[in-house]
């Protein structure tokens, strides 16, 4: 079994240069918390008072160059711009023996169409919490068989970058939450198999696949290491 965690790979990008499938911290001088948004969606903030910071996820397929983040205070609004650097990730092959994975049928591609609408109603959370920082835990023990951001080719034909972290372990191995939070999906996908997603506030959330079972349930409040 191995699993999936879907961060912007949080614990190892948070202190990194902002680059396509990292993280920008951008600080803001606010007597009150701030909001943001960074390409219409809105951003985490965590802090306290004249010591607030926005953490950007940005996207693998980000363009390089100058981005903005909108920033809103006491009704105010601004625009704060931060430069986005390039980042070579690796490139992996992989051979299939299960062709459906590679080329999905008619059939498949339904089922992945209704999985990806869904997943996107479910990244759409938000939950209005403070936060005054952030403490992550990785989920399982073991090797990282599959790291996050690489270029991947399924039997030598290109497909999307690998968005998330796979660790291995054990088959019935248990899995910890990476952090306290709510449960607001469970289901079983086409390509990520048996999943739940974690919502840990203001658009944080993590998410759990390729299990063998799923031991919680929807609106289920979970503490970190649970």
């Amino acid at each position: 079994v191995s699993l999936f965690l879907l961060l912007f790979c949080f614990s190892a990008c948070v202190f990194a240069n902002s680059v396509p499938g990292g993280i920008a911290m951008i600080g803001i001088q606010s007597a009150s918390r701030p909001s943001a948004w960074y390409q219409g969606n809105r951003v985490l903030i965590i802090g306290k008072a004249n010591n607030w910071k926005a953490v950007v996820g940005i996207d693998l397929n980000a363009n390089v160059g100058i981005h903005f983040l909108e920033i809103e205070s006491r009704g105010v609004k601004t625009l704060r711009s931060f430069d986005v650097s390039d980042k070579q990730y690796k490139t992996q092959h992989i051979t299939i023996q299960d062709k459906r994975k590679v080329n999905p049928d008619p059939l498949d591609m339904e089922r992945i169409n209704k999985d990806i609408a869904s997943i996107a109603l479910v990244k759409g959370s938000w939950l209005d919490v403070h936060r005054e920082s952030i403490d992550l835990i990785l989920p399982v023990t073991g090797p990282y068989t599959s790291p996050f951001g690489l270029r991947r080719f399924f039997n030598k034909q290109a497909r999307k970058p690998h968005n998330g972290l796979d660790i291995a372990a054990g088959e019935g191995t248990s899995i910890s939450a990476a952090g306290s939070g709510k449960v607001i999906n469970i289901g079983d996908y086409f390509f990520n198999g048996k999943t739940v997603f974690l919502d840990h506030g203001q658009g944080l959330i993590t998410m759990y696949c390729h299990m063998n079972s799923i031991d919680v349930s929807i609106d289920q409040e979970v503490q970190q290491g649970e």
